[in-house]
């Protein structure tokens, strides 16, 4: 497959190494504005990941301009950290809006399941249909159980795979993508199963850095066409891990700290070689 065919929208992913690389390639090219709507812990790294990747990011959340700044985006990122009245609003806006303009959007539902507000939250923003949810094993659990996916319990240790029956319960019954992030990452439209192994431990040591992930799935999500939203996110669930591991081998004597820094320069001057020779996609048959 030529790069090109990219950039004229002629796209037929797989899950390899190569067309992932193909596709980081279509992300930088297109530079995509992701408009993020997410919390104020998560500004900062969000963004500057976004621009890492060669991306625009835009973190407008007033409720007077969200729908003006969807416009001029490529994909939104709804993240449910902060849950203010004014704030929700304007995700449930932005959301529908993105819908109704045929662009891509992902719900990131943070600690779906830890209060009874938070949940009731995230239900309504999934009631809006987002392409991709992205979350952790727990928040996956909860979120299918409160959508009434047949799933009950929460359990704060759970594995990824621990949520895969309930992902792909949540994906089938609300026709989205449902990622599930852990030591191995799980992709999901609710009949096909995508595997990422790339990572490292550390990231769940720095603050937001799941949250910097969802917004880099939105980026790749610009850059493709719906039938290729699934490979598109499990590809930036394989670039995303595989930064911090190239990372880490920039690090000496590795810590959270100086992988945050090392996983930003990574993804900036990632390497078609780094891309071909790490990138760890599988598609699982059931």
């Amino acid at each position: 497959m030529a790069e090109s065919d990219y950039a004229d929208g002629q796209l037929q992913l797989e899950a390899t190494s190569e067309s992932c690389w193909q596709l980081w390639q279509a992300v930088r090219a297109k530079r995509p504005l992701v408009h993020c709507i997410t919390n104020f812990v998560s500004m900062d790294i969000m963004a500057n990941v976004l621009l890492a990747a060669g991306c625009s990011p835009a973190m407008a959340h007033s409720l007077d301009e969200v729908e003006s700044f969807i416009a001029i985006s490529s994909a939104l990122l709804v993240n449910m950290g902060t849950l203010s009245p004014d704030w929700v609003a304007a995700k449930k806006l932005a959301a529908k809006k993105a819908v109704q303009l045929g662009k891509p959007w992902v719900l990131d539902p943070v600690g779906c399941g830890a209060t009874a507000v938070r949940t009731a939250s995230c239900l309504e923003l999934l009631s809006c249909g987002p392409t991709v949810v992205r979350g952790n094993a727990s928040e996956v659990l909860a979120l299918a159980g409160a959508a009434g996916s047949g799933v009950r319990g929460v359990d704060s240790t759970a594995a990824s795979s621990d949520a895969l029956e309930a992902a792909k319960a949540l994906a089938s019954k609300h026709g989205c993508i449902v990622a599930v992030s852990g030591a191995v990452d799980y992709v999901t439209d609710g009949r096909r199963v995508v595997a990422v192994c790339n990572g490292h431990e550390l990231l769940t040591l720095i603050t937001a850095a799941g949250c910097s992930l969802t917004a880099l799935i939105a980026a790749f999500l610009a850059a493709v066409p719906p039938p290729d939203h699934l490979l598109a996110t499990a590809h930036a669930l394989a670039v995303f891990g595989l930064a911090a591991e190239e990372g880490l081998k920039l690090t000496p004597r590795p810590g959270p700290g100086s992988l945050r820094v090392a996983l930003m320069d990574c993804l900036h001057l990632m390497s078609k070689e780094a891309v071909l020779a790490g990138a760890r996609i599988g598609v699982l048959v059931s």
